[in-house]
């Protein structure tokens, strides 16, 4: 999914101004998110080129989405890229610094995408260093962004690789909030699992625990991907 641009059923991503691209992980995480049914503002946190707004913004109608942003270049795609759409009317793009940002709102459900890489080596490229890396947006700092911003029935919607995901369900669980829903995520079914995508909120629940598998033995996708991301991929 590298190409200068991905074309959904509804809108198309443009992402060569983007440090980081579309990814299937995204996609599923965007699919597989569920906006309780009596939100009615959104927020993407890190929204890149815009991905995951659009995705809300096709299923949830209801709903306005605000979507930040702090790399001028992918806010600015993100911005040309919600333009061109259908739901322009419904997402606002902000470029700014999160863990600065003086939000004027709480929000009913937030998306996010975060830095996946704690302890990893950086590479050559400060942009995508800092779509990949957790350089100043640690897990802390954005859960303290979620707290703020959140009430007392937010719902957040994480994406994050297995590892990372343990650190944050510590951060939830010290904090009074609690884990509600967790779809892990393998490749194929001969490999572990490599991501969760995951909701929390302050209201305790039993956690509903699923799982998805990509891709068969053969490459083509699962039965379970098809279902899920038949409302926006092409030719599923």
């Amino acid at each position: 999914m590298s190409n200068t641009y991905f074309q959904f059923k509804q809108f198309t991503i443009h992402q060569g101004d983007c440090a980081m691209k579309v990814s299937t992980d995204a996609c599923i995480q965007g699919a597989w998110a569920q906006v309780p049914i009596t939100s009615k503002r959104i927020l993407d946190l890190g929204c890149g080129t815009g991905l995951l707004a659009l995705m809300l913004a096709q299923r949830f109608s209801n709903c306005i989405i605000d979507a930040i942003e702090i790399d001028e270049l992918a806010a600015a795609q993100a911005r040309r890229n919600v333009a061109e759409s259908n739901f322009a009317k419904q997402i606002n793009i902000l470029h700014a610094d999160a863990l600065a940002y003086p939000f004027e709102h709480s929000y009913d459900f937030i998306i996010c995408n975060p830095p996946f890489f704690s302890n990893s080596l950086k590479g050559p490229d400060s942009n995508r260093n800092l779509a990949r890396h957790q350089q100043e947006l640690t897990l802390v700092k954005l859960f303290s962004v979620f707290q703020e911003i959140a009430t007392s029935t937010t719902q957040i919607c994480m994406l994050l690789p297995v590892d990372e995901f343990s650190n944050f369900e510590q951060i939830v669980t010290s904090s009074d909030w609690f884990i509600n829903r967790k779809l892990t995520i393998k490749p194929n079914q001969s490999k572990a699992a490599n991501r969760i995508v995951a909701i929390c909120s302050p209201i305790k629940t039993m956690c509903q625990q699923e799982a998805l598998v990509i891709y068969e033995s053969d490459h083509s996708y699962t039965p379970d991907f098809k279902v899920l991301l038949s409302p926006y991929y092409l030719n599923l």
